[in-house]
């Protein structure tokens, strides 16, 4: 080993959940963890109990990260690495009545962490969909100074609030102001209580079992609509839904209610909407309502956001984008992740993306991931799971990425969930490669609208073949390939490619979810190989008897 590859180069993990991106890192020999900031509890005690860091390393809010008092504690950073979440983008959370998240402040302070810390190289990955146009930020006021100084280009884009046949006169002159919105705009519990009513609109004895469920606050909502006094649009509307409540609870005329609701859930929704963009500060240039109520906004794209201030002259890094294939690198999963990898230009002029090289026909399978574990029984209790199972050293005939996974003789968090007489006759009706839609009518009577399940509902694995993107599998009910149960925990993060000593934390669904949120480790590894290329070539001085530093007085580490 030369002087130069024992250099050990530092990380910050952002958003890091349960740490399989810097498990992957870490994998090399090559990387310490600094630092790492994570919300979820739970996902913070699995990232302790499996990397090589003090408690005091761990925080809860990545602003902590954007501190002056932060910064002096980390000193020199190599690499920020992280994956910040997508889901509040313009386009992901329309069907729960949303304009904007809090989650694309996220993307932002990823890029604000990397301009403060100033690291050597960066990397951020996310889901596939987020190189598409699709996936973009609404111009706030906060925007505007980044804008002009990096030349971020926006488009006009439209917020739709309300339709045409809900517009009233004197709407405009509401949403324009904050406390008239405020003035008209329910609880929060009030909404959700006879939204779902609304939902179930299609179903009647999910309509009936949705009033009765909530007919503590329905009714305390339909007096409240009652007695406003006024003749406003907004407030006719309101007395309506109230009237039809109480007609429905006090004689049980249920013909008519979901009707006589809808406008004030639709003026509603317009009104939470309108409270977000001024909330979070959105410009405005102007509302129309010829027709369907619009706010025109600007928007830029994700991609352009990043790349526009990151590839800056005045910030130094070369950029390389794309969607990286985590079969190709060796998960047993077809899992597609978009990444964004940026270097110092003074240390490469440009970076490429890695290439994985395993081939399609050659793909590793389910089998290949959890075919020694066939004879091992789950538990479906968190408690046992906890403790785990002893099972010895791996069989003979395992496959490679078997033997690579099977590196603990104690095999922890083997958890199912466990299985309801409808859900096994399910199971028994499926066939490995179908899901839900392969079952007879009568097998899909719980679901409100089956036609609309996804395929990844019910769906049994197949042995010889790679999973697809491994999610919240619980939540999706997946089946083994052979037996009529739903998938563990641990079979999950073996196709997550997580090794068998490294465990997981929380409750069965905190431990479900780690696994379906992380990056495969697999593919990490590769991530982190491909970046060690780059930085182990910088011209480096002898700084003292027990390493290198660079030019810019790294405090990267070396084994010992």
């Amino acid at each position: 080993m030369s002087e130069r590859t024992k250099i050990k180069y530092s990380i910050v993990d952002l958003f890091a959940g349960a740490g399989g991106l810097s498990f992957g890192f870490l994998q090399t020999g090559r990387f310490m963890v600094k630092a790492a900031f994570e919300m979820n509890r739970f996902a913070q005690q699995t990232y302790l109990r499996n990397h090589a860091i003090e408690e005091s390393c761990m925080y809860s809010d990545v602003e902590d990260a954007l501190s002056e008092e932060t910064k002096k504690k980390l000193g020199h950073v190599d690499i920020v690495i992280g994956g910040p979440p997508c889901q509040g983008f313009s386009n992901a959370n329309r069907q729960k009545n949303h304009a904007i998240s809090l989650n694309n402040s996220l993307v932002k302070k990823f890029v604000k962490t990397v301009l403060h810390l100033d690291p050597k190289a960066f990397l951020m990955e996310n889901v596939s969909m987020l190189q598409s146009e699709i996936h973009r930020f609404f111009v706030a006021d906060e925007d505007m100074s980044d804008i002009e100084q990096y030349g971020i280009p926006t488009t006009d884009s439209q917020i739709h609030l309300l339709e045409m046949e809900f517009v009233f006169k004197g709407i405009t002159e509401i949403i324009s102001d904050a406390n008239m919105i405020s003035r008209y705009l329910w609880e929060d519990e009030s909404y959700l209580a006879l939204n779902v009513v609304f939902k179930n609109r299609g179903n009647m004895d999910k309509l009936r079992a949705a009033l009765i469920k909530h007919r503590r606050k329905l009714t305390a909502l339909a007096k409240e609509l009652l007695d406003i006094e006024g003749e406003n649009y907004i407030i006719q509307q309101g007395r309506q839904a109230g009237d039809a409540l109480e007609r429905y609870f006090n004689y049980d005329e249920i013909d008519g209610l979901c009707e006589a609701i809808r406008p004030s859930i639709l003026l509603q929704r317009m009104l939470s909407k309108a409270l977000e963009i001024k909330n979070n500060r959105i410009v405005v240039e102007r509302f129309s309502d010829e027709g369907d109520l619009v706010a025109h906004v600007k928007s830029m794209s994700v991609l352009d956001y990043i790349t526009s201030i990151l590839e800056a002259d005045c910030n130094g890094y070369t950029i390389s984008k794309g969607v990286l294939s985590a079969a190709t690198f060796g998960a047993p999963q077809k899992r597609m992740r978009y990444v964004v990898m940026g270097i110092k230009k003074h240390i490469a002029d440009h970076i490429e993306l890695p290439v994985g090289t395993i081939k399609e026909e050659n793909f590793k399978t389910v089998h290949d991931a959890i075919g020694d574990l066939e004879a091992v029984e789950p538990t479906t209790r968190i408690e046992e799971g906890n403790i785990g199972v002893p099972i010895g050293t791996a069989p003979d005939g395992i496959s490679e990425l078997g033997l690579s996974l099977h590196d603990s003789t104690i095999l922890y968090n083997h958890v199912s969930t466990a299985t309801t007489e409808r859900a096994l006759e399910r199971f028994k009706a499926i066939r490995q490669g179908q899901n839900f839609h392969s079952l007879k009518p009568e097998l899909k009577t719980t679901y409100s609208d089956s036609e609309r399940t996804q395929n990844t509902i019910y769906l049994r694995l197949i042995y010889d073949e790679p999973s697809g993107t491994v999610v919240n599998v619980r939540k999706s009910m997946w089946i083994h390939p052979i037996h009529d149960r739903a998938l563990s925990i641990r079979e999950a993060a073996r196709l997550q490619t997580f090794p068998d000593s490294f465990v997981f934390c929380g409750t069965k669904d905190a431990q479900y979810q780690q696994v379906g949120n992380a990056v495969p480790p697999i593919l990490a590894k590769s991530i982190a190989t491909h970046f060690l290329e780059y930085l182990d070539v910088q011209p480096q001085h002898v700084h003292s008897v027990h390493g290198y530093i660079d030019d810019n007085q790294s405090n990267s580490l070396l084994f010992v």
